[in-house]
């Protein structure tokens, strides 16, 4: 005996579409999150160029500091960055341009 064949339904034709559309989302959601991940990658190695770039700062710093004469100096230059000088001290300031 022959198997009668099920004529298709709408809701094979439903299903279909909604795995298609469910699919397309996905797809979506999975390029956008990989879009996210390559910026947020992007930013983590630019601060990381910059913590290299203070830590060797930092270092820089410290190992003027960990002398006397490293300590003067910087004291120095804060104070004349700030407008101070030395007692009986004439201090210049060149407003030409530096043409």
């Amino acid at each position: 005996m022959q198997k009668a064949k099920r004529p298709k339904t709408k809701g094979s034709v439903l299903l279909k579409a909604a795995v298609f559309c469910l699919a397309a989302v996905v797809l979506v959601s999975l390029i956008e999150r990989q879009i996210q991940i390559a910026g947020k990658q992007e930013e983590l190695a630019q601060l990381q160029a910059q913590l290299e770039e203070q830590t060797a700062k930092n270092e820089d710093l410290q190992a003027s500091l960990d002398n006397d004469e490293g300590v003067r100096e910087y004291a120095e230059r804060r104070a004349r960055s700030l407008g101070y000088a030395r007692p009986n001290e004439r201090v210049y300031v060149d407003v030409g341009g530096g043409e």
